[in-house]
């Protein structure tokens, strides 16, 4: 199967999604995220080659939330999760840092994730017990473990809370911080070991089904704001705390939570 699912990424992202790279207009949704033709378009295609490969409930990041909440409570047993272009306004602005995320869930979490910058040409995947890959090579890449105060970490400062941003920005415990804009990377770049750290104040299911399971295969620690089990809480409204090192995650994940509650 996962083969298969990464033959369809590819050919989505060839056929589909690059040949309309720059191409398109923006639109905005109800919630005052872009999207374009190329979103509808990409998840179309995926969804409709996901359904032959393996029958399931889906849900993509383009439907109504009425629609995303009908397929997640019938897709207990299996619900293929997708986000059609992860950063798109990345893609609007020519910026190469963009992804087609793919999830196979059951119960709620991903049993197979994809995710791939067509770019790049970074496929990135896992499979629940089966490791993390990146273009056949195992995660992570980058081994080397950095102390808290030389580390590098991924931190969306827009989803967090003002004040907390502000100290997160201000007085930060790490040496270097980035955000470019695509969740489904930040999982990727982090199972990877590109970034030590990772930081974000909310995601929903198509930002972090696939990506999730890439950093945990790859032997990534993570949990939410309030939670110790990542899996708790509201499915709509993830925060992540996360790292590739479980000695640096603990670290990171009390500094977080101390500097939370002032």
């Amino acid at each position: 199967m996962l083969e298969k699912v990464i033959a369809v990424v590819r050919e989505v992202a060839q056929q589909v999604i690059m040949p309309r790279y720059l191409q398109v207009d923006r639109q905005i949704k109800s919630d005052g995220s872009f999207f374009t033709e190329a979103d509808v378009a990409a998840q179309n295609a995926l969804l409709y080659e996901l359904q032959k490969i393996y029958p399931a409930a889906t849900m993509g990041e383009e439907m109504s939330k009425q629609e995303q909440e009908e397929q997640w409570i019938q897709g207990k047993a299996g619900l293929w999760s997708v986000d059609p272009i992860d950063g798109t306004s990345n893609f609007l602005n020519g910026l190469p840092y963009f992804a087609i995320s793919v999830a196979l869930m059951e119960q709620g979490k991903g049993v197979l994730g994809v995710i791939y910058n067509p770019v790049s040409d970074e496929m990135f995947y896992a499979t629940k017990g089966g490791g993390a890959f990146l273009n056949g090579t195992a995660l992570p890449i980058k081994k080397y473990v950095p102390t808290l105060a030389s580390a590098m970490a991924n931190v969306d400062l827009k989803r967090l809370d003002r004040k907390f941003a502000a100290r997160v920005a201000a007085y930060p415990p790490f040496a270097s911080q980035r955000n470019y804009g695509a969740c489904a990377l930040e999982w990727c770049y982090t199972a990877a070991g590109y970034f030590d750290l990772y930081l974000h104040g909310g995601q929903k299911p198509w930002d972090y089904a696939a990506g999730s399971l890439i950093l945990e295969e790859a032997g990534g620690k993570m949990c939410g704001f309030d939670h110790d089990d990542y899996w708790a809480g509201s499915p709509w409204q993830r925060s992540v705390i996360a790292a590739l090192d479980p000695g640096l995650f603990t670290q990171w994940r009390d500094w977080v939570r101390e500097n939370r509650k002032e």
